[in-house]
């Protein structure tokens, strides 16, 4: 998971705590939990940050905890859902992300829910002795995936 993330840091469990009990307290974000429907089995997250009231536009990203929930649909599901969020209830414009390079299987699934490549930081990461690019996505309120 780190690897996606793009992190090199780690943290302890009191950490994790502290950081979650002050989300409720930042303003410009919408931090989800992905719940699976049938049971109720957490998934991931789903987080709406970085907003950027005066051009309506965010940043959004999403992590699935476990590898087998990869491929399934759910991160799919769950960014559509967002996105509805998104371009409904909050009235924005644009959503915007990066995705690593490394990543494809991420990237076809942002591009299912709507999302297009608009560009590329090139060597933004460096991991495991390798630089790798950050591809930059957005979806707009009124293209339809």
């Amino acid at each position: 998971m780190m690897r996606l993330t793009g992190t090199h840091a780690t943290f302890t469990e009191d950490q994790i705590r502290e950081w979650l009990a002050g989300l409720a307290a930042l303003d410009g974000r919408a931090d989800w939990a992905i719940l699976r429907t049938a049971d109720g089995v957490h998934l991931g997250e789903a987080v709406l940050n970085d907003l950027d009231a005066d051009n309506r536009s965010v940043g959004f990203r999403i992590m699935l905890g476990s590898p087998q929930w990869f491929g399934s649909g759910y991160g799919t599901e769950a960014t559509r859902a967002v996105l509805e969020h998104a371009f409904g209830t909050a009235g924005l414009h644009r959503v915007e992300l990066e995705v690593f390079a490394f990543n494809p299987r991420a990237q076809r699934a942002y591009e299912k829910a709507g999302f297009v490549v608009e560009g590329r930081r090139r060597e933004a990461l460096h991991w495991d002795g390798e630089w790798v690019d950050a591809i930059v996505m957005g979806c707009l309120s009124h293209v339809e995936a």
